[in-house]
């Protein structure tokens, strides 16, 4: 069986409550019980955090545990090469996930630098990014 971790960034937590009109009403919680029974056969984890250096440690400790990672950095994915250096050291395929399309919106949203680590990114998509990106690490 296939152990697939999901990494959530800032501010995810608040899905279903911040900016209902660009992020939806459902809460991550909500989706992810959905996510568990679409994909019976896989081992599914969560994590959240609002800190760049507890993502860090997570994914650095994803390499031992998981076969592959989910991850939606949220803002870090605009600011953080320690976040981008570390998806390239973990040797584990990690699909990135926006809920919006970031090439949409503001100009600073435009670059990723976590995207260019990872093995595929999908945005624009909404939560139904999340089950793209482990159809995508299935696939992989």
């Amino acid at each position: 069986m296939k152990k697939i971790l999901i990494v959530n960034g800032p501010n995810l937590n608040l899905l279903g409550q911040r900016e209902p009109e660009i992020y939806g009403t459902t809460s991550f919680e909500d989706y992810y019980l959905g996510l568990q029974r679409t994909f019976p056969n896989i081992e599914l984890d969560y994590y959240q955090s609002n800190h760049e250096g507890n993502l860090i440690d997570k994914l650095q400790e994803a390499h031992r545990l998981f076969d592959g990672v989910v991850m939606n950095p949220g803002a870090y994915a605009h600011t953080s090469i320690a976040l981008a250096d570390c998806i390239r050291a973990i040797g584990i395929p990690v699909v990135e996930v926006h809920l919006t399309d970031i090439s949409q919106r503001e100009s600073y949203r435009h670059h990723s630098y976590t995207a260019e680590a990872c093995k595929k990114c999908i945005m624009g998509q909404g939560l139904k990014g999340y089950e793209l990106a482990l159809r995508e690490l299935l696939r992989i």
